[in-house]
């Protein structure tokens, strides 16, 4: 009997060893919330056991507990503040997990911007996040996040939440998704107020920042299809980017596929799950940070042509095409 106690207590210590190494995703949702409770599941590309408390990537990075973004939070809309176990369940700072320490920045050459705005999409049929992080190009500092889920115009419901549940559902966000997704032209005024807020954008050409996109896809294509579909005209400030690959190719030359390949190539481990807008831009920025530290100047690579819009001209003779 005392044999047969002492393998259950070891079959247990190891099942909460394994639930451990899992950041789960799902979040609180709001108090008057309609939808359905959904249980906690692990993430995509979850981190090991040995990397989940304290993730260190690079030599640049300084070690921190990681934890899932609190996505309601993201959106200005938790209502769980108080909550102590929320609180220490998820992440309400991200511009903590993508501190670099002040000892390191001396390593930054001059840039031709004060800020980078980090960004990528998710959505193939229609836009369904839009995640931008404002960084300081001199400190390297998270100085503020914007944050949408974004509501198709036209699909039915029915689409919608399959479409949703696909996308979402395996990540444990689509009640989330549901709980504060708006109109992408919502997004885009509450977007310009925020650029304004931050003297950005007083109505033409970004003042003093730069789009940073891992591809083309984002700017180039799907910003003005989006913008079609909700019968808007593309917004002045969509007319210039920087894809990092393109900077990464000059820089290091090397070529890379995209975002998972520069951090294996840079040794940055992936944090959070990959197809999730808001870790993608996170991991993005990461990978903008190391190059900063390691000497890169980062500069447009594309720029549309103001007479007609469509046409875009790239800037680099050596890119990813």
């Amino acid at each position: 009997m005392a044999l047969l106690r002492a393998s259950l207590l070891k079959m247990t210590c190891h099942r909460n060893v394994w639930l451990s190494s899992f950041s789960p995703l799902t979040v609180y949702p709001n108090s008057n919330s309609n939808s359905k409770s959904l249980p906690l599941q692990p993430p995509m590309f979850s981190l090991s056991a040995s990397e989940a408390p304290f993730s260190s990537s690079s030599s640049h990075e300084p070690q921190f507990r990681w934890k899932p973004m609190c996505l309601y939070h993201t959106q200005g809309k938790c209502n769980k503040m108080d909550d102590r176990i929320h609180i220490e369940r998820f992440n309400h700072d991200c511009s903590r997990e993508l501190q670099v320490a002040s000892a390191e920045r001396h390593k930054i050459c001059s840039q031709n911007f004060d800020f980078f705005l980090v960004l990528d999409l998710e959505g193939k049929v229609e836009i369904l996040e839009f995640p931008v992080l404002l960084i300081s190009a001199k400190t390297m500092q998270v100085e503020d996040i914007f944050h949408r889920f974004v509501r198709p115009s036209k699909m039915s419901e029915q689409r919608i939440n399959e479409y949703i549940e696909g996308k979402y559902g395996k990540f444990g966000v689509d009640r989330v998704w549901h709980d504060t997704a708006i109109p992408f032209n919502e997004v885009i005024q509450q977007f310009e107020a925020w650029l304004m807020q931050h003297q950005l954008w007083m109505g033409g050409s970004l003042d003093g920042a730069a789009f940073v996109t891992c591809g083309n896809w984002d700017l180039k294509t799907k910003v003005p299809q989006q913008c079609q579909v909700s019968k808007l005209k593309l917004p002045p400030y969509f007319m210039e980017w920087i894809n990092l690959k393109d900077v990464y190719l000059n820089f290091y030359k090397r070529r890379t596929t995209g975002m998972v390949t520069m951090m294996k190539e840079l040794q940055i481990p992936l944090r959070g799950s990959h197809h999730l807008g808001i870790d993608d831009t996170k991991n993005i920025a990461r990978v903008l940070q190391h190059m900063l530290l390691d000497g890169a100047l980062i500069q447009i690579t594309a720029r549309r042509n103001p007479k007609t819009p469509a046409d875009v001209n790239f800037l680099f003779k050596n890119r990813i095409r």
